[in-house]
């Protein structure tokens, strides 16, 4: 596992105006704060402003409890800052919901078990039982809702009601086939993270491997967002292309899709892990 530093993240957006840097800057160095990391963008169109700030906590003067409420009163108000504040000995814990194809269920969960991600993933759910051998291979507890139209609003809250027990604070759908109802969705905005090919809308149903097949297409990809109730149109956080040619057969097409899925999916995870992403509308500022 990653060792962690005792550190906080700041991440925060707000109204571009002369002075924000110096004074979040001087917020950390006045009450004893080491930065160890900082980054800025502005969007000159809209004028806003974004920023990834973390600090040392080792010399920091305020209580962590207190950092919000003192960085709200003096700074936040008066700039209209919208921001979230993240501490390292806090382990986002994770959800991950799959269907029937394993791939990159199998990429997570090895990354997880080689201790690459600063994460806990305590449960696993599902519309189908397939993939309880693989949880339990990793020793994750694995939750089978079966879903149809019948059903859905009752499974969806079953659903939700497990991850507030198990306190998750945000969800991964590893090729997980179905559809979260705007309900469903509002309980985690901007923490459900999905991954699908790119051909959408080009090559949309159930085989865009084969369509794609059929026209000749040089390139594939995936991508992965945050999901909102407008379906696969969320804020993009990774993607991705591999070429291919006309040797390629759809079955080759299929293999290199899936092992792009999965890169791309554990790239988007990792931001996420690591407080690099700061939602704006319908777009990411995704920090290096």
């Amino acid at each position: 596992m990653k060792t962690k530093e005792n550190t906080a993240v700041l991440l925060l957006h707000c109204p571009d105006k002369p002075g924000i840097l110096a004074a979040v800057t001087e917020f950390i160095n006045q009450h004893k704060g080491n930065i160890l990391y900082l980054d800025q963008y502005v969007n000159r169109e809209e004028k806003i402003f974004f920023t990834r700030v973390e600090w040392d906590l080792h010399e920091f003067q305020i209580p962590k409890d207190k950092i919000s409420e003192y960085f709200q009163t003096l700074l936040a108000i008066r700039y209209e800052m919208d921001f979230r504040l993240y501490f390292s000995d806090v382990k986002p814990r994770m959800a991950i919901f799959v269907s029937k194809m394993s791939h990159c269920l199998y990429d997570l969960l090895a990354r997880y078990a080689a201790g690459e991600w600063h994460v806990e993933i305590p449960l696993i759910i599902s519309n189908h039982p397939d993939m309880e051998p693989v949880a339990r291979r990793f020793g994750i507890d694995y939750y089978f809702f079966p879903m149809n139209k019948e059903n859905k609003a009752e499974q969806e809250a079953k659903e939700l009601e497990l991850l507030k027990k198990n306190n998750i604070t945000f969800c991964v759908l590893a090729r997980y086939m179905q559809i979260l109802s705007p309900e469903f969705i509002d309980n985690y905005p901007n923490k459900i993270i999905n991954i699908h090919h790119s051909f959408l809308p080009a090559f949309a149903g159930a085989k865009p491997y084969h369509a794609a097949h059929e026209r000749g297409v040089k390139i594939i990809g995936a991508t992965s967002h945050y999901v909102t109730s407008d379906l696969d149109a969320g804020p993009i956080i990774e993607q991705d292309v591999v070429r291919i040619s006309h040797k390629d057969t759809v079955d080759e097409l299929v293999k290199k899709g899936r092992d792009l899925e999965k890169i791309v999916l554990s790239h988007a995870v990792e931001k996420h892990i690591e407080r690099k992403i700061l939602a704006y509308k319908n777009r990411t500022v995704v920090f290096q």
